[in-house]
């Protein structure tokens, strides 16, 4: 019915959202951690880099929250059976792991471009970017359901 067209859907944008979040951080990331060593300043396209990627990373949180609290059917049964649930390794995964790691992954984007905008010098800036960008795509990567994981989902899904 129209619940499972508009799951597959979600998982497509999903899926492709992905790689736009991991590629703009991985840029904010380099960026700021070649800078330290060649001492650039902080430009605009530090700051654009910087900005969509958390405009990204709301978005696949977004499209994530309405698959967690409306598609899923890993989280529908999680909420029927919280301890089956953590006994089961795939509904645990998404109905607790995948969920906690990326909103942590999400702090950290967040809280980054606030200190990120509050710092004075270019060196902190790109310091700041470099440390929490970081810590997020580490999350974000081991928060990932890849397909030479246990978690086994395809690098890309077609509608």
């Amino acid at each position: 019915g129209d619940n499972v067209a508009m799951y597959d859907l979600l998982l497509v944008v999903h899926s492709w959202l992905r790689w736009a979040v991991l590629i703009l951080g991985l840029v904010a990331f380099a960026r700021s951690a070649a800078s330290r060593f060649t001492r650039r300043p902080w430009t605009p396209a530090d700051e654009t880099v910087g900005k969509w990627f958390v405009i990204s990373v709301d978005l696949q949180v977004l499209v994530g929250l309405l698959l967690y609290f409306f598609f899923s059917s890993f989280t529908m049964s999680a909420w029927r059976d919280m301890a089956g649930a953590m006994a089961d390794p795939i509904i645990r995964f998404w109905s607790v792991e995948h969920m906690v790691g990326m909103l942590a992954a999400t702090a950290f984007v967040h809280v980054g471009r606030v200190r990120i905008r509050k710092a004075k010098d270019a060196s902190r800036k790109h310091f700041l970017a470099a440390i929490f960008f970081g810590l997020a795509l580490v999350l974000m990567l081991a928060s990932i359901p890849w397909p030479f994981g246990s978690i086994d989902r395809p690098y890309l899904r077609g509608l």
